[in-house]
């Protein structure tokens, strides 16, 4: 059994380039998905968000249409609303890394407004690259590789081939013309290889120990692969 570290946003808006604010957090599937398939294989997990504040789900994610039909969204919204560990998160600051075998950050445009200026968030990702730990981050959520910088200024994954949500995806989504900047621009400026796939469909990328998923549907492949460095 292993101790997972999951990052995960405290923000429930995202900032726009012409200063107002959509309602965000982060995506249910996203969290759900590898929640499910890490507790199932007997690991536990432990929330994590910048001041300990309880990660805010953004609404959008727990629609019949984002989960293929109301069942399925009903059984998303029930593990958001009842599992333990996303009611409890501990903050940032009080994340002892050496306790835990993998990180791991789900997306949503939450990440965007606060994990990728969080020094907390950037040190923690810095830190697990650097010790050779598993490092699983999915859509949105390399938002927060933006915060891993180096002593030297530099980006810790620099190099590094990952896979993350598309221009092309937020464009088709219709937030690509209002958002201040796009993911995978900002990625690549930062010396990141970004691997594009088709658009919402499953996408994973392994680097050494760094899996990364383009997309809501790429959660799940995600986990699995994220799993087998853990076994």
């Amino acid at each position: 059994m292993a101790k997972i570290l999951f990052v995960m946003t405290g923000a429930d808006q995202w900032t726009l380039a012409d200063g107002s604010t959509h309602p965000t957090g982060f995506w249910a599937e996203e969290a759900v998905a590898p929640y499910e398939a890490f507790k199932a294989a007997g690991h536990e997990v432990t929330v994590a968000t910048p001041g300990g504040v309880v990660p805010p789900v953004d609404e959008g994610s727990l629609s019949s249409d984002a989960n293929g039909g109301p069942e399925q969204a009903a059984r998303i919204r029930a593990v958001v609303e009842t599992a333990p560990e996303f009611e409890a998160p501990i903050a940032l600051t009080d994340v002892r890394l050496d306790d835990y075998a993998a990180v791991y950050v789900p997306g949503g445009h939450g990440p965007m407004e606060d994990l990728a200026v969080n020094a907390d968030a950037g040190s923690i990702l810095t830190r697990a690259l650097g010790s050779g730990m598993p490092v699983g981050v999915v859509c949105h959520g390399p938002a927060a590789l933006l915060a891993a910088v180096k002593e030297d200024g530099t980006n810790a994954y620099v190099g590094y081939r990952i896979t993350a949500f598309t221009n092309t995806e937020e464009q088709l989504a219709g937030n690509a013309e209002r958002a201040k900047w796009l993911l995978q621009d900002r990625l690549t400026q930062a010396g990141i290889k970004v691997e594009v796939g088709e658009p919402w469909t499953p996408h994973v990328e392994v680097d050494r120990t760094v899996v990364t998923g383009q997309n809501p549907a790429s959660s799940a492949p995600l986990a699995a692969e994220l799993l087998k460095k853990l076994a």
